[in-house]
């Protein structure tokens, strides 16, 4: 029986990852902890317990305690956020990952999942289709912490066999959690000013092209690559997931097929330079190859739920 821990359960991927892996794991199998509040869903459906990653032994002895043989660690601070406090966002991002690799090695929790991110990339990388292995020289401090963790996780699967799994997911889209401070938050927050005042100001240019993933193929992926066998995986650093891609303009486009007033601006802010030094569009290829990566979300179909789902949401 698989007993398994998700740290970080209140954020923008641990929100819904928690509710899916409940579905298959049974709810009292799957264990939600934060530092904070999690959603109301989390804590009807199941175990939640307030809990810091960056205190190992109260985190050892959780895992102990509970007999856990997952680990997910969602745990960061984002590529927005993260360029306002560097010092403490390279803490944060680092510490948390070396803890639950050192928690891996140091108990039977030996499957460890940790989200890299297309910030591996940087200006020098290949903007159009990037490869799977290519030139990566990120400019922020998001970036290159997930290099960084990237190379980490890798070393302790070769040196200590820690059951490391990744995936270098690209903007990710829900409407059931707000923004959080990433570089790609526009494409939430747009749907939800679309519903909420029908104007939106981008801090984007509106031809800024960037790879996205609705929530549900990221969760649907995820958990496809924790369910892989072993020997099919032929990397232990991060897999590259593609996603769509697409301009600002072009989800004003999709919006404007149910909402044709829809009216936006553009106020390009510090967040494009990270935009215009991360890739285009990714190949994604060896995940679909080796674990069977299949998104089904086009811009169109996202569009049509997101509109749905905020205006359900706002209604209540």
């Amino acid at each position: 029986m698989e007993r398994i821990l998700i740290i970080g359960c209140s954020g923008q991927i641990g929100s819904e990852l928690t509710l899916a892996l409940r579905k298959i794991y049974g709810n009292d199998n799957v264990f939600a902890t934060d530092i904070k509040q999690p959603p109301k869903d989390i804590l009807e459906s199941g175990p939640f317990n307030t809990l810091d990653v960056m205190d190992y032994n109260n985190l050892l002895h959780f895992v102990v305690r509970f007999k856990i043989t997952q680990v997910y660690n969602l745990a960061a601070v984002l590529s927005g956020n993260a360029e306002k406090i560097p010092q403490q966002a390279w803490e944060i991002n680092m510490r948390a990952l070396m803890n639950t690799l050192e928690l891996a090695r140091d108990s039977d929790a030996k499957k460890l999942f940790w989200p890299s991110s297309i910030a591996v990339f940087g200006p020098t990388t290949p903007r159009h289709n990037t490869p799977q292995l290519t030139v990566m020289e990120p400019n922020t401090v998001y970036g290159i912490s997930k290099l960084a963790g990237e190379r980490w996780g890798e070393y302790y699967n070769r040196r200590y066999g820690v059951d490391f799994r990744s995936l270098r997911y690209p903007g990710l889209i829900s409407y059931k959690t707000e923004a959080g401070g990433g570089t790609t938050d526009y494409a939430v927050e747009i749907y939800y000013e679309a519903v909420r005042s029908n104007s939106y100001t981008c801090f984007l240019s509106e031809d800024t092209a960037l790879p996205m993933m609705f929530m549900d193929d990221a969760i649907k992926a995820t958990i496809q690559l924790m369910e892989a066998n072993p020997d099919k995986l032929s990397l232990r650093s991060s897999y590259n997931v593609g996603g769509m891609s697409f301009t600002p303009k072009e989800v004003v486009e999709a919006i404007r097929k149910h909402q044709p007033d829809f009216s936006v601006s553009y106020e390009p802010d510090f967040r494009q330079a990270i935009a215009d030094s991360w890739p285009a569009s990714i190949d994604d290829s060896q995940a679909r190859a080796d674990w069977g990566l299949n998104d089904v979300y086009t811009l169109d179909s996202m569009t049509e739920v997101m509109l749905q789902e905020i205006r359900k949401k706002l209604n209540k």
